[in-house]
């Protein structure tokens, strides 16, 4: 680690190629349709910033050494004050002991790590929805549908067989 923190530039929302990188690995601890859902949600989310040691304990993951040639790259890029792409992690769970997921960005979290630990790196955040949740929002859209007009129904003339008044059920 440096003794004098090295300013880091950072784009503003992460590169296209960034979701599919992120889909291909979270393709190996999740099933495709979680998949497809996550990476969606990574595109809708804000970015908010975390720094960089808070990342890697969330992750559970090691600190790359700086002669990796990933981090080598990334640090390079930040040497020469060339911008990085923010991160996108799936949120972990505590209560279930799952640590986080860096879907896409470990090699620059870590190169961010080697000029300040502390150094505050862009991020989006998705959250993994519980088997509990997503009953919560299959039923919340069930109802929702309930309660939607039809759309080509008729409205009924007041004028013909029900007297003007109108039936609702309950």
């Amino acid at each position: 680690m440096t003794t004098e923190p090295f300013p880091v530039r950072w784009l503003e929302t992460p590169e296209d190629h960034d979701y599919p990188a992120a889909a291909d690995y979270l393709e190996l601890v999740a099933d495709r349709d979680t998949v497809d859902t996550l990476v969606e949600l990574l595109r809708a989310a804000p970015v908010t910033h975390k720094k960089a040691k808070d990342l890697l304990r969330a992750a559970q993951l090691s600190l790359l050494p700086p002669d990796n040639p990933h981090v080598r790259r990334d640090l390079s890029k930040i040497l020469t004050g060339k911008p990085l792409s923010p991160i996108l992690v799936v949120r972990g769970d505590f209560a279930a002991g799952a640590p986080a997921q860096i879907a896409d960005g470990y090699h620059r979290v870590c190169a961010c790590y080697h000029t300040d630990e502390n150094v505050p790196i862009p991020v989006k955040i998705a959250a993994l929805l519980t088997p509990d949740a997503k009953v919560a929002v299959a039923a919340a859209k069930s109802a929702s549908a309930a309660n939607a007009p039809a759309t080509g129904a008729a409205e009924p003339d007041p004028g013909k067989g029900s007297g003007g008044k109108s039936k609702s059920k309950k």
